[in-house]
């Protein structure tokens, strides 16, 4: 339920603002902790949110506000309650100043922090991108790697066949005739765009002519997901556990490629979707259903923070350092808990490179309507 501030009080303290700065401390040392029966505290499913004021969160006087509020104006397009109240003024405040943005937040929003049941506020950010593809509509020479389609059926009998399974059972290979969307070249690059759960191709038609179009994820085959890099790493056979470095490590061990492959028995299965151009903005569409946006939208565990919740989000790393708003609008079955988060960082192999390697400490706030 949005408070009681009405739009004039708004208004007054935007035009009270001004063009000058907030005085809001840009950083914040260590987490204050605060008793379980704090008045205020909500407990969520898988987490609790504390009461936090605005000069706890860190960098809140820096960010580059208008980029977030494009992704927040996505959320728009699917209001989830209670942050839909607020969308009129949302929008009216895209053409606002950074001041006038951080004065209607003042105003009209709450941090709380997140934490876990136990009191915990530290957490885990890892990354995730779009993959950009080479891709063939028929099987030819050097594309020979399918993708497919939901097969019929897939719906009835769970956990479906395995990622082996499909690959050597008459039974599991008769339910995916058909079923192909393309071919890639390489069964690694397959493997990252299933783990991503979407991604763009470039498709060359039968025909010879080629078309962009975005693969968008339609389900799994049900099985658990294990990780190609820690099977690797279990058994010592490398120390980076990157994509680059898997990758590395098949050319000098292109014998063992399917063993890798299938020590992950889950499969993605996919649809598609027709884009304009390579060169669109927008980003697959997460779970909230609306398209993501880099940098400023992020998976989270939705019994953790609901979709279209405005996080401020503080990571510190080897990888990058982060202090900004962003929007939860997607989710992902690795992603559980009470402060998890991965951070969606676009598409392309510059994306992937940091999105393969990105694994460091998180601290997340909540922003709550009053």
């Amino acid at each position: 339920m949005v408070g009681s501030l009405g739009i004039a009080v708004i208004v007054g303290t935007l035009a009270a603002c001004g063009s000058a700065p907030l005085s809001i401390p840009s950083r914040v040392e260590g987490v204050r902790t605060v008793p379980a029966d704090v008045t205020g505290v909500i407990n969520q499913a898988k987490s609790r949110w504390v009461p936090a004021p605005w000069s706890d969160l860190p960098g809140f006087a820096d960010d580059t506000l208008f980029e977030a509020w494009n992704a927040w104006l996505k959320s728009c397009e699917r209001p989830v309650a209670p942050h839909g109240a607020l969308c009129s003024e949302v929008r009216r405040l895209s053409i606002g100043s950074p001041q006038e943005q951080r004065a209607w937040m003042l105003a009209r929003l709450q941090p709380y922090r997140v934490e876990s049941a136990q009191g915990d506020a530290g957490g885990l950010l890892t990354a995730y991108f779009e993959p950009v593809l080479e891709a063939s509509r028929e099987p030819v020479a050097g594309f020979t790697v399918p993708l497919y389609q939901p097969p019929a059926g897939l719906a009835q009998r769970k956990p479906w066949f395995t990622r082996q399974e499909m690959d050597t059972l008459p039974e599991a290979q008769a339910a995916l005739r058909g079923r192909v969307i393309a071919y890639l070249a390489d069964p690694v690059d397959a493997l990252v765009l299933q783990i991503q759960g979407s991604g763009r191709l470039r498709i060359t038609q039968p025909g010879g002519g080629q078309r962009w179009v975005r693969l968008g994820y339609a389900g799994t085959n049900d099985q658990p997901y294990r990780s190609v890099g820690r099977w690797l790493l279990d058994q010592g056979l490398i120390r980076d556990a990157s994509w680059p470095g898997i990758k590395a490590w098949l050319v000098q061990n292109p014998q063992r490629q399917q063993e890798l492959l299938w020590s992950n028995p889950r499969m993605t299965f996919f649809r598609e979707e027709a884009i304009a151009n390579i060169d669109t903005a927008g980003g697959p569409r997460g779970a909230q259903g609306v398209a993501l946006t880099p940098g400023r939208s992020i998976a989270v565990d939705p019994g953790s923070i609901p979709y279209g919740t405005p996080v401020w989000l503080a990571s510190r790393g080897t990888q990058v350092n982060l202090q900004k708003l962003v929007l939860a609008q997607d989710t992902g079955s690795a992603i559980v808990g009470a402060v998890r988060a991965d951070y969606f960082v676009g598409a392309g192999a510059e994306a992937g490179e940091l999105a393969g390697r990105l694994k460091q400490p998180l601290q997340m706030w909540v922003l709550w309507p009053k």
